[in-house]
């Protein structure tokens, strides 16, 4: 019975009439009131269905967004802020499999077929991170744990690290390069305080042997150099013209095989960057009409989902990441926290080492040296 229905009772002397009214105020027939009006929990539920289902919607669409956006042919794929956007692609995986689950348990079939297409391309792009192609020989592990690296063997240990701006802890460098057996290293974004500090530390000790790029006006945060422990010929601090970082490289003989290293360091995506960065990729891919066996390493600002990058390997140079089949090995950021104090994990891959096919380059790692927003990366090189 209803409230109006009552306004002319006399509330004091009806009391049975007072505790009915109490009691269907109360219990409004399992009905739950929203804004002045009731709605049965069916309804709902199926309001909470359909934003639900919006919002899976959404985030698969943008998934499909990104990926099509990592689709961009070279010379495209480097307009404003795509290259950021594609840095991120491997993480859509994450999504779709995470929409996918919650498709199959909620029964949404199409959004389950379509979160299963895009998984599929996703690993189909990445399966060389997954499924390595060639790995290294027993012998090629076994040489470089030893603790005393041989100069005459074909084997080495490999890393390269963005120092930002000269600010990375050089004896943690050094510390690094002495527990690693590294034999070769690749330094980018170097000043004179940094090599004074790695020479300080010992550098020199375990790698005598070194070459640092000329400096120029488009230097990108400083200049590479090179440190190896054997001894270096056809030494060059300007290997190409290339419009960023020079390239510092020099040649190792490997027992009779000889290869030719590169410290490398093009400009970042940034929109401020507009054009230096697929420019300064495009330089290196000159590099596929040498005659020399390449290894070249360092903060290529790029990921193996950017086409850019893909063109500077053509069908001749490998990326070791995309080559061993041994996960993703993100390098950027580090050492960088939220707010101050929440830390922020590494989320992309930039920091590569790209090699001939005649070499194999496996064992990788990614390492946090302080000081620097970079991860070390580290890698096995085998000369077959």
């Amino acid at each position: 019975m209803g409230l109006k229905h009552r306004r002319g009772y006399d509330l004091d002397n009806d009391s049975e009439e007072i505790e009915r009214f109490l009691e269907e105020f109360a219990e409004p027939d399992q009905e739950q009131v929203t804004d002045g009006r009731a709605c049965p929990p069916a309804q709902a539920r199926t309001r909470v269905h359909r934003y639900l289902d919006g919002l899976l919607w959404m985030v698969t669409f943008g998934v499909i967004a990104v990926m099509v956006l990592r689709m961009m042919p070279n010379g495209l794929d480097g307009k404003r802020y795509i290259p950021l956007i594609v840095a991120f692609v491997p993480w859509m995986a994450v999504l779709s499999a995470a929409i996918l689950l919650i498709s199959l348990i909620s029964r949404r079939r199409i959004l389950a077929v379509v979160s299963v297409l895009c998984l599929l391309t996703q690993l189909v792009w990445h399966v060389g991170f997954l499924y390595p192609r060639v790995s290294l020989s027993s012998a090629a592990r076994t040489a470089v744990a030893s603790a005393t690296a041989s100069v005459d063997d074909r084997y080495a240990r490999l890393m390269t690290l963005n120092t930002r701006n000269g600010q990375a802890d050089a004896a943690q460098i050094v510390q690094t390069v002495r527990e690693q057996h590294v034999e070769v290293l690749a330094l980018q974004e170097l000043n004179a305080s940094m090599i004074s500090r790695l020479n300080e530390a010992g550098i020199r000790e375990l790698l005598p042997y070194s070459v640092v790029a000329n400096a120029s006006s488009s230097d990108n945060g400083g200049v590479n150099g090179l440190w190896s422990a054997a001894p270096m010929s056809e030494r060059t601090g300007d290997l190409i013209p290339v419009e960023a970082s020079s390239i510092p490289a020099a040649s190792i003989d490997f027992d009779g095989t000889v290869i030719r290293f590169g410290s490398v360091h093009p400009f970042s995506p940034r929109p401020s960057n507009q054009g230096l960065w697929d420019r300064g990729l495009g330089s290196i891919s000159q590099l596929r009409e040498d005659d020399h066996t390449f290894v070249l390493m360092g903060d290529f600002n790029a990921t193996w989902d950017h086409a850019s990058f893909r063109y500077l390997l053509g069908g001749r140079f490998v990326d070791a990441g995309e080559n061993a089949g041994e996960w993703f090995h993100m390098t950027y950021p580090a050492n960088k926290r939220l707010f101050g104090w929440i830390p922020v994990p590494a989320a992309v891959e930039i920091d590569h080492i790209v090699h001939d096919r005649g070499v194999v380059v496996g064992d990788l790692d990614a390492v946090t040296v302080s000081g620097s927003d970079h991860k070390a990366l580290l890698g096995t090189l085998e000369v077959r």
